[in-house]
C-alpha cells in the first residue's frame, strides 16, 4: 500500500544539556510522525558532522537554525520527488546524494538523521 510523503517540517528543541537540537515533524495519510535528533557531546574524526550556526551570540555558537532550514529544503525536495514512507534506503541514498560529502557537513547530520528517523517511523 502506497503512504506517500505529505509534508516534512523542522524546528529546534532542546535536549537534556539544555543544547538545542533538531526535531522532525513528517506528514503521511496515516499521520504525524516525529523524530528529535540526539546530539553528541563529543565527535571522532570519523563520525558524521552535525550543523552548528556558530554565532556566539545565540546559544553560544550551538544554535541549529541552519540544519533546520536544511530540513525544510531536503523535505520539499523528497516530497515533490514523491517518495513513498517505505522507501527508507531510496530517501536516506537520495539525501546522501544531495549533500555529496562523506561527513555531511553540507545539510548536517542533525538534519539528514532527523528525517531518516522519522521516515523510520512513519514506513
Amino acid at each position: 500500500m502506497s503512504d506517500k510523503i505529505l509534508k516534512i517540517v523542522g524546528r529546534y528543541i532542546y535536549d537534556s544539556r539544555g543544547n538545542p537540537t533538531v526535531e522532525v515533524d513528517l506528514w503521511t495519510s496515516k499521520g504525524l510522525f516525529r523524530a528529535g535528533v540526539p546530539s553528541g557531546a563529543s565527535t571522532g574524526i570519523y563520525e558524521a558532522l552535525e550543523l552548528r550556526d556558530g554565532d556566539k551570540a545565540v546559544h553560544h555558537g550551538k544554535g541549529v537554525e541552519k540544519a533546520v532550514a536544511n530540513v525544510q529544503k531536503l523535505g520539499k525536495m523528497i516530497v515533490e520527488k514523491g517518495f513513498d514512507a517505505t522507501q527508507q534506503k531510496e530517501i536516506d541514498d537520495f539525501m546522501l546524494q544531495q549533500d555529496g560529502t562523506d561527513s555531511k557537513k553540507q545539510y548536517g547530520a542533525n538534519a539528514i538523521l532527523g528525517i531518516s528517523i522519522a521516515v523510520c517511523k512513519a514506513g
